[in-house]
């Protein structure tokens, strides 16, 4: 069912003119009421950061107490131009992303409104940089990193999904996606079992997690290389974050143009859309709130890994 949706996003950011007042104005006529888009400019360039909240009846924003769940579409951008025409590979995770709010909005047009909110945060950008890269080049972004999480990034999120196109590695190769594990506070966790079990029911085949390395998880600055920016979320909250990959058999670069699987987004967005159920129902956990109370007393915080650390000489 999410495939329809995700056509629709795609179709809606698949031109050199679109910006953030478009999307908005496409969800606008869908019934969405709460949605901002804020344009940003820096020396590379501009991109509109757009956000949606789709309000559950008990959540943050009618005064409740029911957890809020961020879905953050994480890129560079959704376009090349002037080196590329058209859709780039990059931009799977704002389709995941908006086709996953299209989805919660129409189920809330009909009946089924969540008890938490859910915040929907991405960018707009049909002309961003193209990186070279190992082993394919990458997507780069108009505005700095940090203008991302700030933007994308928001206090009241009690969990996030991180979602962005993860193909040009030779770490994890099928077609589909792949989850990592849950990261908080500079803590790689485990894989949320929770998560795990929704990944299996949605796709109907095992789940792929996408290792993570140490430094996947620290901030633009700190000068170490990472799988892509997919973790970066992840140094701006002390909320859980999982990361969800869109992914591919071979090595793919994210300005390839013609390469985006609408199966596959689908499918992605459709796993979102079921965290963002059980989640908010309190069905759904990130982590072992005991278990990570016990590694903080053994071990301490892991908080340094959130800064770009120690200068050294």
């Amino acid at each position: 069912m999410l495939l329809q949706h995700v056509l629709e996003v795609a179709e809606l950011l698949d031109g050199a003119w679109v910006d953030g007042a478009q999307v908005r104005l496409f969800f606008r006529e869908r019934g969405m009421r709460t949605i901002s888009v804020e344009r940003v400019r820096e020396k590379d360039g501009e991109t509109d950061f757009v956000q949606l909240r789709i309000c559950g009846h008990r959540g943050i924003s009618r005064g409740g107490d029911a957890p809020t769940l961020g879905i953050v579409g994480r890129l560079g951008g959704i376009g090349a131009r002037p080196e590329e025409v058209g859709l780039v590979s990059d931009a799977d995770g704002a389709i995941t992303a908006l086709a996953a709010a299209l989805k919660l909005l129409m189920l809330q047009r009909r009946g089924d409104i969540l008890p938490g909110d859910v915040v929907v945060s991405t960018h707009i950008c049909p002309e961003a940089p193209v990186i070279s890269g190992d082993p394919v080049s990458f997507m780069g972004s108009p505005v700095d990193l940090k203008q991302m999480n700030h933007r994308e990034v928001h206090e009241d999120m009690d969990a996030l999904l991180s979602i962005d196109t993860t193909k040009g590695n030779r770490v994890l190769n099928r077609n589909g996606f792949a989850i990592t594990p849950t990261v908080k506070a500079g803590y790689i966790l485990p894989p949320a079992n929770d998560l795990v079990g929704i990944v299996e029911r949605t796709t109907g085949q095992p789940a792929a997690v996408l290792p993570l390395a140490q430094q996947d998880i620290t901030p633009q600055g700190s000068g170490l290389s990472r799988i892509n920016s997919m973790m970066l979320p992840s140094v701006a909250t002390d909320a859980p974050t999982v990361g969800v990959g869109i992914t591919s058999e071979l090595p793919v670069p994210g300005s390839a143009t013609g390469a985006s699987r609408e199966v596959d987004i689908a499918a992605a967005a459709q796993f979102t859309v079921e965290v963002a159920k059980a989640f908010s129902r309190r069905r759904c956990r990130f982590f072992c709130a005991g278990e990570y109370k016990h590694l903080v007393r053994l071990y301490g915080s892991m908080s340094r890994f959130q800064t770009t650390g120690r200068e050294t000489k």
